[in-house]
């Protein structure tokens, strides 16, 4: 009897001076470590895939775009490009952007083959929407960890996966988010919902993951939906053939190869 309270005791006293349990201890992460673990899963070397586009407005009508795209991870800086293969009215436009590991901002650039001209977006540009979608020219860029102030504010499971709920505010003013809300799933750390709020605190859009699965070994998202409430309006991308660690050139993202097209 001596020894069993001698046990307790002792076990108590292990868990007083830690201040969590073994069961606890994969739960004591802050909200910047589980932004760090969702920027830092393995997503290959590189990667391309199709890709379609599909808008629709508020009358349920809907346009769809068809593209290719091919990005690679080249250390100092990440490199992505998208080529629009149809429609007709819009094949060979071509968008690409550069995502650096330093303090510099991404770079992107758009060609217009009926202007036969490539634009350099501007850092005023990146609140506008690229394309007629529901994404701006700065959400397809890579905002980097240390641009936000990451607090976990709560547990919650979607579709059956328990998620942490990490808030996302800005250390930039003027942002054109006054924050996000992402719902980052606990075991894949890839995000399953992010809400985009207005300056004015109110919620603008959100991305919605609609499935996803392993290729390769890498967990890929292959169907997300971007809503916007205040324009009642929905972006679709689903992705198909899908491949990683193909050994793409870095010929590939240049100004003379957005022009020429795949």
């Amino acid at each position: 009897m001596r020894k069993n309270i001698l046990l307790i005791s002792f076990m108590t006293l292990i868990i007083m001076l830690t201040g969590f349990t073994v069961d606890t201890l994969a739960e004591d992460l802050n909200g910047r470590e589980i932004m760090e673990k969702v920027y830092n899963r393995e997503t290959g070397e590189d990667r391309e895939a199709e890709m379609n586009m599909i808008l629709v407005n508020k009358f349920d009508d809907e346009r769809e775009r068809v593209l290719k795209q091919f990005n690679r991870d080249f250390g100092e800086v990440e490199k992505k490009i998208m080529f629009f293969t149809a429609p007709q009215d819009i094949r060979g436009t071509s968008f690409m952007n550069w995502s650096y590991e330093d303090e510099r901002g991404d770079s992107q650039w758009i060609y217009l083959p009926a202007l036969r001209k490539i634009k350099r977006i501007s850092a005023e540009n990146k609140s506008d929407y690229f394309m007629g979608s529901d994404f701006t020219y700065d959400d397809l860029g890579e905002r980097k960890l240390e641009e936000d102030n990451h607090k976990l504010i709560g547990n919650e499971k979607i579709n059956g996966e328990e998620c942490y709920i990490v808030e996302n505010i800005p250390k930039e003013e003027d942002y054109m988010y006054s924050k996000t809300i992402t719902w980052v799933s606990k075991d894949k750390w890839i995000g399953l919902k992010k809400e985009f709020y207005d300056n004015d605190g109110k919620l603008l859009k959100t991305l919605t993951v609609k499935d996803y699965k392993k290729i390769d070994g890498i967990v890929t998202i292959i169907h997300s939906e971007m809503y916007n409430k205040q324009k009642d309006h929905k972006t679709i991308l689903k992705l198909d053939e899908v491949e990683y660690n193909t050994g793409i050139s870095e010929d590939k993202f240049t100004e003379r190869q957005m022009k020429m097209g795949i």
